[in-house]
Protein backbone atom coordinates (compact mmCIF):
# COMPACT_ATOMS: atom_id res chain seq x y z
CA UNK A 1 0.00 0.00 0.00
CA UNK A 2 1.31 3.60 -0.88
CA UNK A 3 2.52 5.03 2.32
CA UNK A 4 1.08 8.26 3.97
CA UNK A 5 4.47 10.21 3.16
CA UNK A 6 4.00 9.66 -0.25
CA UNK A 7 0.17 10.73 -0.52
CA UNK A 8 1.64 14.05 1.63
CA UNK A 9 4.30 14.64 -1.11
CA UNK A 10 1.23 14.43 -3.62
CA UNK A 11 -0.54 16.97 -2.12
CA UNK A 12 2.31 19.51 -1.93
CA UNK A 13 3.33 19.33 -5.48
CA UNK A 14 0.14 19.91 -6.47
CA UNK A 15 -0.07 22.76 -3.94
CA UNK A 16 2.83 24.37 -5.18
CA UNK A 17 1.79 24.04 -8.80
CA UNK A 18 -1.68 24.98 -8.32
CA UNK A 19 -2.26 26.98 -4.89
CA UNK A 20 -5.12 24.65 -4.25
CA UNK A 21 -5.68 23.63 -0.86
CA UNK A 22 -5.97 19.65 -0.76
CA UNK A 23 -6.85 17.18 1.75
CA UNK A 24 -6.99 13.20 2.47
CA UNK A 25 -9.31 11.18 4.84
CA UNK A 26 -9.77 7.56 5.19
CA UNK A 27 -13.14 6.03 4.69
CA UNK A 28 -13.08 6.33 8.64
CA UNK A 29 -12.75 9.53 8.60
CA UNK A 30 -9.27 9.41 10.27
CA UNK A 31 -6.24 11.96 8.25
CA UNK A 32 -4.62 10.52 6.26
CA UNK A 33 -2.56 13.46 4.58
CA UNK A 34 -3.48 17.58 3.92
CA UNK A 35 -1.53 20.53 3.09
CA UNK A 36 -3.85 22.99 4.50
CA UNK A 37 -5.90 23.70 7.73
CA UNK A 38 -8.87 25.23 5.97
CA UNK A 39 -11.03 21.95 5.89
CA UNK A 40 -13.56 20.74 8.83
CA UNK A 41 -12.53 17.29 8.20
CA UNK A 42 -15.51 15.88 10.14
CA UNK A 43 -14.99 12.06 10.53
CA UNK A 44 -18.71 11.53 10.26
CA UNK A 45 -19.45 13.30 7.40
CA UNK A 46 -16.88 11.75 5.65
CA UNK A 47 -17.55 7.87 6.70
CA UNK A 48 -21.04 8.70 5.77
CA UNK A 49 -20.54 9.60 2.25
CA UNK A 50 -17.68 7.15 1.87
CA UNK A 51 -20.71 4.78 2.83
CA UNK A 52 -22.85 6.29 -0.07
CA UNK A 53 -23.20 5.30 -3.74
CA UNK A 54 -21.87 8.90 -4.95
CA UNK A 55 -18.53 9.43 -6.23
CA UNK A 56 -18.11 12.92 -5.16
CA UNK A 57 -20.48 15.40 -3.47
CA UNK A 58 -20.63 18.84 -2.31
CA UNK A 59 -21.21 19.67 1.49
CA UNK A 60 -20.57 22.63 3.75
CA UNK A 61 -18.49 24.29 0.79
CA UNK A 62 -15.79 21.80 0.25
CA UNK A 63 -16.36 19.05 -2.07
CA UNK A 64 -15.39 15.44 -1.81
CA UNK A 65 -14.55 12.61 -4.15
CA UNK A 66 -13.32 9.27 -3.80
CA UNK A 67 -10.33 7.30 -4.43
CA UNK A 68 -10.78 3.60 -5.37
CA UNK A 69 -8.67 0.61 -5.43
CA UNK A 70 -9.89 -2.50 -7.72
CA UNK A 71 -13.52 -0.53 -7.35
CA UNK A 72 -13.49 -0.29 -3.46
CA UNK A 73 -13.19 3.36 -2.07
CA UNK A 74 -10.16 3.36 0.51
CA UNK A 75 -9.53 7.32 0.73
CA UNK A 76 -11.58 10.53 0.37
CA UNK A 77 -9.87 13.40 -0.79
CA UNK A 78 -11.26 16.84 -0.01
CA UNK A 79 -11.10 20.60 -1.87
CA UNK A 80 -12.92 23.73 -2.24
CA UNK A 81 -16.07 23.51 -4.44
CA UNK A 82 -15.32 25.83 -6.92
CA UNK A 83 -15.05 24.54 -10.07
CA UNK A 84 -11.47 25.10 -10.77
CA UNK A 85 -10.95 23.47 -7.63
CA UNK A 86 -13.04 20.79 -8.31
CA UNK A 87 -10.92 19.91 -11.44
CA UNK A 88 -7.05 19.93 -9.27
CA UNK A 89 -8.92 17.64 -7.00
CA UNK A 90 -10.09 15.70 -9.92
CA UNK A 91 -6.01 15.31 -10.66
CA UNK A 92 -4.93 14.60 -7.86
CA UNK A 93 -7.59 11.86 -7.28
CA UNK A 94 -6.19 10.22 -10.72
CA UNK A 95 -2.55 10.77 -9.39
CA UNK A 96 -3.18 8.77 -6.23
CA UNK A 97 -4.88 6.02 -7.61
CA UNK A 98 -2.04 5.49 -10.10
CA UNK A 99 0.13 5.62 -7.13
CA UNK A 100 -1.89 3.19 -5.67
CA UNK A 101 -1.72 0.77 -8.76
CA UNK A 102 1.70 1.29 -8.45
CA UNK A 103 2.85 0.55 -5.40
CA UNK A 104 0.61 -2.38 -5.15
CA UNK A 105 2.26 -3.40 -8.33
CA UNK A 106 5.70 -3.04 -6.76
CA UNK A 107 4.42 -5.02 -3.65
CA UNK A 108 3.37 -7.68 -5.62
CA UNK A 109 6.09 -8.22 -8.40
CA UNK A 110 8.31 -8.60 -4.75
CA UNK A 111 6.00 -11.46 -3.29
CA UNK A 112 5.98 -13.20 -6.66
CA UNK A 113 9.59 -12.92 -7.20
CA UNK A 114 10.40 -13.96 -3.39
CA UNK A 115 7.73 -17.17 -4.03
CA UNK A 116 9.30 -17.84 -7.29
CA UNK A 117 12.59 -18.23 -6.07
CA UNK A 118 11.97 -20.42 -2.97
CA UNK A 119 9.81 -22.73 -5.66
CA UNK A 120 5.95 -21.54 -3.52
CA UNK A 121 4.36 -21.41 -6.93
CA UNK A 122 3.08 -23.65 -8.90
CA UNK A 123 3.82 -24.08 -12.58
CA UNK A 124 0.31 -22.40 -13.58
CA UNK A 125 0.72 -19.43 -10.87
CA UNK A 126 3.96 -18.66 -12.42
CA UNK A 127 1.97 -18.09 -15.64
CA UNK A 128 -1.08 -16.48 -14.56
CA UNK A 129 0.87 -14.14 -12.43
CA UNK A 130 3.57 -13.15 -14.51
CA UNK A 131 0.98 -12.23 -16.55
CA UNK A 132 -0.59 -10.14 -14.90
CA UNK A 133 2.59 -8.34 -13.59
CA UNK A 134 3.84 -7.62 -17.34
CA UNK A 135 6.40 -9.82 -16.35
CA UNK A 136 8.23 -11.46 -19.78
CA UNK A 137 8.20 -15.61 -19.37
CA UNK A 138 11.02 -16.61 -22.17
CA UNK A 139 13.33 -14.45 -21.32
CA UNK A 140 17.52 -15.22 -20.52
CA UNK A 141 17.74 -14.30 -17.29
CA UNK A 142 20.71 -14.50 -14.11
CA UNK A 143 20.10 -14.21 -10.32
CA UNK A 144 23.29 -12.38 -8.38
CA UNK A 145 22.75 -12.51 -4.89
CA UNK A 146 24.17 -10.20 -2.61
CA UNK A 147 25.86 -10.37 1.22
CA UNK A 148 25.44 -7.50 3.11
CA UNK A 149 26.69 -6.77 6.66
CA UNK A 150 23.98 -5.97 9.24
CA UNK A 151 22.19 -2.39 9.35
CA UNK A 152 23.10 -2.03 5.76
CA UNK A 153 20.54 -3.59 3.97
CA UNK A 154 17.87 -0.86 3.18
CA UNK A 155 21.46 1.19 1.83
CA UNK A 156 22.22 -1.02 -0.61
CA UNK A 157 18.68 -1.54 -1.39
CA UNK A 158 18.76 2.24 -2.43
CA UNK A 159 21.76 2.13 -4.42
CA UNK A 160 20.43 -1.61 -6.26
CA UNK A 161 17.41 -0.04 -7.14
CA UNK A 162 18.92 3.06 -8.83
CA UNK A 163 21.07 0.56 -10.86
CA UNK A 164 18.94 -1.73 -11.75
CA UNK A 165 15.09 -1.00 -13.41
CA UNK A 166 12.24 -3.48 -14.03
CA UNK A 167 11.82 -0.78 -17.44
CA UNK A 168 15.05 -3.62 -18.50
CA UNK A 169 13.25 -6.28 -17.34
CA UNK A 170 15.21 -6.51 -14.13
CA UNK A 171 14.15 -6.64 -10.53
CA UNK A 172 15.54 -6.10 -7.13
CA UNK A 173 14.44 -7.83 -4.00
CA UNK A 174 15.22 -8.65 -0.28
CA UNK A 175 15.48 -12.51 0.76
CA UNK A 176 16.36 -12.11 4.24
CA UNK A 177 17.39 -9.26 6.66
CA UNK A 178 20.89 -10.02 5.15
CA UNK A 179 20.78 -10.95 1.59
CA UNK A 180 19.07 -8.83 -1.67
CA UNK A 181 19.00 -10.63 -5.23
CA UNK A 182 19.11 -9.36 -8.66
CA UNK A 183 17.16 -10.46 -10.93
CA UNK A 184 18.74 -9.65 -14.38
CA UNK A 185 18.02 -9.63 -17.69
CA UNK A 186 20.14 -11.06 -20.38
CA UNK A 187 20.47 -10.90 -24.27
CA UNK A 188 21.75 -14.47 -24.93
CA UNK A 189 21.84 -18.03 -22.87
CA UNK A 190 25.80 -17.91 -22.96
CA UNK A 191 26.55 -13.79 -22.44
CA UNK A 192 28.54 -14.83 -19.23
CA UNK A 193 31.06 -12.14 -20.02
CA UNK A 194 28.45 -9.59 -19.62
CA UNK A 195 27.23 -11.26 -15.90
CA UNK A 196 30.71 -11.02 -14.83
CA UNK A 197 31.16 -7.26 -16.10
CA UNK A 198 27.89 -6.42 -14.44
CA UNK A 199 28.50 -8.35 -11.11
CA UNK A 200 31.84 -6.36 -11.01
CA UNK A 201 30.55 -2.56 -11.86
CA UNK A 202 27.75 -3.87 -9.07
CA UNK A 203 30.24 -5.04 -6.40
CA UNK A 204 32.64 -2.12 -6.92
CA UNK A 205 29.93 0.81 -6.84
CA UNK A 206 28.22 -1.34 -3.45
CA UNK A 207 31.62 -1.29 -2.27
CA UNK A 208 33.09 1.86 -3.12
CA UNK A 209 30.84 4.21 -3.43
CA UNK A 210 28.39 2.98 -1.22
CA UNK A 211 30.99 1.92 1.77
CA UNK A 212 29.49 -1.38 2.20
CA UNK A 213 31.76 -4.49 2.69
CA UNK A 214 29.18 -6.53 0.45
CA UNK A 215 30.29 -10.19 -0.93
CA UNK A 216 28.11 -11.19 -4.55
CA UNK A 217 27.65 -14.44 -5.98
CA UNK A 218 25.99 -15.93 -9.18
CA UNK A 219 24.18 -18.75 -10.71
CA UNK A 220 23.84 -19.60 -14.32
CA UNK A 221 21.63 -17.86 -16.69
CA UNK A 222 18.36 -19.83 -17.29
CA UNK A 223 16.02 -18.95 -20.53
CA UNK A 224 12.70 -19.34 -18.65
CA UNK A 225 10.69 -17.48 -15.67
CA UNK A 226 10.23 -20.95 -14.04
CA UNK A 227 13.86 -21.63 -13.54
CA UNK A 228 14.63 -18.52 -12.29
CA UNK A 229 14.89 -20.56 -8.54
CA UNK A 230 17.63 -22.38 -9.86
CA UNK A 231 19.84 -19.65 -10.65
CA UNK A 232 18.85 -18.24 -7.20
CA UNK A 233 20.35 -22.10 -5.45
CA UNK A 234 23.16 -21.98 -7.86
CA UNK A 235 23.71 -18.47 -6.35
CA UNK A 236 23.38 -18.95 -3.33
CA UNK A 237 25.61 -22.45 -3.00
CA UNK A 238 28.23 -19.97 -4.74
CA UNK A 239 27.92 -17.56 -2.04
CA UNK A 240 28.31 -20.11 0.82
CA UNK A 241 31.34 -22.06 -1.20
CA UNK A 242 32.96 -18.97 -1.82
CA UNK A 243 33.19 -17.97 1.99
CA UNK A 244 35.41 -21.47 2.61
CA UNK A 245 37.77 -21.72 -0.86
CA UNK A 246 37.73 -18.15 -2.19
CA UNK A 247 37.61 -15.84 0.07
CA UNK A 248 39.84 -13.01 -1.36
CA UNK A 249 37.05 -12.86 -3.94
CA UNK A 250 33.98 -10.58 -3.16
CA UNK A 251 32.55 -11.67 -6.85
CA UNK A 252 31.91 -15.76 -7.21
CA UNK A 253 30.34 -17.58 -10.09
CA UNK A 254 28.77 -20.90 -9.41
CA UNK A 255 30.59 -22.28 -12.90
CA UNK A 256 34.04 -21.06 -11.33
CA UNK A 257 33.60 -23.24 -8.49
CA UNK A 258 35.55 -26.35 -9.37
CA UNK A 259 36.10 -29.18 -6.91
CA UNK A 260 35.20 -26.93 -4.05
CA UNK A 261 31.46 -27.10 -5.38
CA UNK A 262 32.43 -31.42 -4.76
CA UNK A 263 33.74 -30.92 -1.35
CA UNK A 264 30.99 -28.39 -0.41
CA UNK A 265 28.50 -31.50 -0.61
CA UNK A 266 30.19 -34.27 0.43
CA UNK A 267 29.42 -35.15 4.46
CA UNK A 268 31.50 -34.71 7.14
CA UNK A 269 32.55 -38.21 8.13
CA UNK A 270 33.53 -39.05 4.77
CA UNK A 271 36.06 -35.37 4.61
CA UNK A 272 37.19 -36.64 8.15
CA UNK A 273 38.03 -40.27 6.90
CA UNK A 274 40.08 -38.86 3.78
CA UNK A 275 42.18 -36.92 5.97
CA UNK A 276 43.20 -39.13 8.46
CA UNK A 277 44.20 -41.47 5.78
CA UNK A 278 46.14 -39.49 3.96
CA UNK A 279 48.11 -37.53 6.70
CA UNK A 280 46.88 -39.70 9.98
CA UNK A 281 48.10 -36.62 13.37
CA UNK A 282 49.55 -34.54 10.79
CA UNK A 283 46.92 -32.48 9.53
CA UNK A 284 47.89 -29.60 6.92
CA UNK A 285 46.20 -26.52 9.06
CA UNK A 286 48.87 -27.02 11.41
CA UNK A 287 51.79 -25.89 8.83
CA UNK A 288 52.89 -22.53 9.09
CA UNK A 289 52.30 -19.54 7.57
CA UNK A 290 55.33 -19.60 4.87
CA UNK A 291 55.01 -23.25 4.02
CA UNK A 292 51.43 -22.81 2.77
CA UNK A 293 52.43 -19.64 1.03
CA UNK A 294 54.76 -21.85 -0.91
CA UNK A 295 52.51 -24.75 -1.60
CA UNK A 296 49.41 -22.33 -3.00
CA UNK A 297 52.40 -20.00 -5.32
CA UNK A 298 53.60 -23.19 -6.48
CA UNK A 299 50.18 -25.20 -7.33
CA UNK A 300 48.95 -21.41 -8.84
CA UNK A 301 52.28 -21.79 -11.18
CA UNK A 302 51.55 -25.66 -12.23
CA UNK A 303 54.41 -26.95 -10.55
CA UNK A 304 56.40 -24.67 -11.92
CA UNK A 305 60.04 -24.70 -9.91
CA UNK A 306 61.85 -21.44 -11.35
CA UNK A 307 58.57 -19.55 -11.60
CA UNK A 308 57.62 -20.18 -7.89
CA UNK A 309 60.60 -19.13 -6.93
CA UNK A 310 60.69 -15.91 -8.57
CA UNK A 311 57.05 -15.04 -7.39
CA UNK A 312 58.50 -15.67 -3.99
CA UNK A 313 61.70 -13.64 -3.92
CA UNK A 314 63.72 -16.99 -3.14
CA UNK A 315 66.36 -18.92 -4.33
CA UNK A 316 65.47 -21.89 -6.28
CA UNK A 317 67.48 -23.81 -4.24
CA UNK A 318 65.23 -22.31 -0.95
CA UNK A 319 62.15 -23.64 -2.64
CA UNK A 320 63.32 -26.86 -3.28
CA UNK A 321 64.58 -27.32 0.16
CA UNK A 322 60.72 -25.80 1.26
CA UNK A 323 59.34 -28.62 -0.97
CA UNK A 324 61.30 -31.59 0.70
CA UNK A 325 60.82 -30.39 4.23
CA UNK A 326 57.19 -30.72 3.22
CA UNK A 327 57.49 -34.03 1.65
CA UNK A 328 59.16 -35.10 5.14
CA UNK A 329 56.20 -33.62 7.08
CA UNK A 330 53.45 -34.85 4.98
CA UNK A 331 54.70 -38.05 2.73
CA UNK A 332 53.20 -36.16 -0.50
CA UNK A 333 55.96 -34.56 -3.08
CA UNK A 334 53.86 -32.01 -4.61
CA UNK A 335 56.16 -32.02 -7.45
CA UNK A 336 54.69 -34.91 -8.50
CA UNK A 337 51.18 -34.05 -10.24
CA UNK A 338 49.46 -36.62 -8.24
CA UNK A 339 50.73 -36.01 -5.15
CA UNK A 340 50.14 -31.84 -5.73
CA UNK A 341 46.41 -32.99 -6.22
CA UNK A 342 46.02 -34.70 -3.02
CA UNK A 343 47.49 -31.71 -1.23
CA UNK A 344 45.38 -29.16 -3.14
CA UNK A 345 42.28 -31.29 -2.27
CA UNK A 346 43.14 -31.66 1.51
CA UNK A 347 43.82 -28.18 1.84
CA UNK A 348 40.29 -27.34 0.93
CA UNK A 349 38.89 -30.17 3.04
CA UNK A 350 40.67 -28.65 5.92
CA UNK A 351 39.12 -25.27 5.41
CA UNK A 352 35.93 -27.16 4.58
CA UNK A 353 36.07 -28.52 7.94
CA UNK A 354 37.44 -25.61 9.27
CA UNK A 355 34.66 -23.54 8.21
CA UNK A 356 32.09 -26.08 9.64
CA UNK A 357 33.74 -26.23 12.93
CA UNK A 358 33.25 -22.64 13.45
CA UNK A 359 29.60 -21.69 11.85
CA UNK A 360 27.93 -25.00 12.90
CA UNK A 361 29.60 -26.31 15.89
Amino acid sequence: MVTTQVIQQCLDEMKNITKVDLAVVDVEGVLVAKNTDRFDLSSERITEFALSPAGSQVLGGCQYLKIYDDGDPIYVLVCGDTSEEYMIGKVAVANIQNLIVAYKERFDRNNFFQNLILDNLLLVDIFNRAKKLHIEIEKPRVVMLLEIPNGKESYAMEYLKGMYSPHSGDYVTAVDERNIIVIKQMESLTDYEAVEEVADMTISIINTEAMINARLAYGTIVSELKEVSKSYKEAKMALDVGKIFYAQKDVVAYSTLGIGRLIYQLPVNLCEMFIEEIFGENIPEELDEETLTTVYTFLDNNLNVSETARQLYVHRNTLLYRLEKLEKYTGLDIRVFDDALTLKIALMVVNYMRYLKKYEG
